[in-house]
């Protein structure tokens, strides 16, 4: 391999480098308090340790489970949903502004209203973040479908084409690139809501409860490493989506 491809592999590491740079040389002239900014290395030993022993781990995989079970919900609900939408420009633009509405009013506004349906419990963790990740993937597919190329339905049309199957081989195909955006939106506003929902809705378990409980013993480094874990698991997340939407969807844009 050469050096000029070895140096593009390693240039997504800079960002990093200087992250975790600036992190220890701000704990070592002790610009904040060592007590509340632990070094790179604490956090670290912290986030080995808790993965060594399991209680990492554990919490680590509860959030998952939370996360990906909601974005189910949503995505079986929302694909359907925002098809029809997008097929039908009059029905779409009948509930525009209630999508619109409950799209931009912030998830935690929400959080009392799903407490007084499904109580304290997984329903309401679950429900909330299935609904937020609903509404984003419910825009772009909608969005997606309204885009499709008009030109390439028309000509399946003049061909012949039935409607269903210029549905499903043209202006579904043509929306996908749209569908893999709002998909990626919804799993990591599905993982920013079970978070939250873990900090303030009776959990005992997940990496939102591990964090506050963190916080409030001020066991520091224990709070780092749980923010890294919880940032990480987003981070692969969406690079999955990112991945399968280049192997799938390698049309996208043509």
């Amino acid at each position: 391999m050469t050096a000029a491809r070895w140096a593009s592999r390693a240039r997504p590491l800079v960002g990093i480098a200087v992250l975790v740079g600036l992190w220890g040389f701000v704990h070592a002239i002790k610009a904040v308090d060592p007590v509340l900014l632990p070094s790179p290395l604490e956090a670290m030993q912290a986030f080995a340790r808790g993965i060594a022993e399991g209680t990492l781990w554990g919490d680590f995989q509860k959030t998952i489970v939370r996360t990906l079970v909601s974005f189910g919900i949503a995505l079986a609900i929302a694909v359907p949903l925002g098809i029809v939408l997008g097929s039908n420009s009059r029905i779409y633009e009948s509930i525009e502004f209630a999508i619109d509405f409950f799209r931009s009013t912030p998830a935690s506004a929400m959080f009392p209203l799903f407490l007084v349906l499904f109580g304290v419990g997984e329903k309401t963790k679950i429900a909330v973040a299935a609904f937020g990740a609903a509404l984003a993937i419910l825009f772009n597919v909608a969005y997606g479908v309204m885009s499709a190329r008009k030109q390439r339905q028309l000509a399946a049309r003049v061909m012949g084409a039935p409607g269903w199957r210029v549905l499903t081989d043209v202006t579904l195909l043509e929306s996908m690139p749209q569908v893999f955006v709002g998909m990626r939106s919804g799993v990591s506003i599905a993982l920013v809501i079970v978070i939250v929902a873990e900090m303030f809705i009776g959990s005992t378990d997940g990496l939102g409860q591990r964090i506050m409980n963190a916080q409030t013993i001020f066991d520091m480094p224990d709070m780092y490493a749980s923010i890294f874990a919880a940032g990480l698991l987003g981070y692969v997340m969406n690079l999955v989506f990112l991945v399968a939407e280049r192997r799938f969807v390698h049309w996208g844009g043509r």
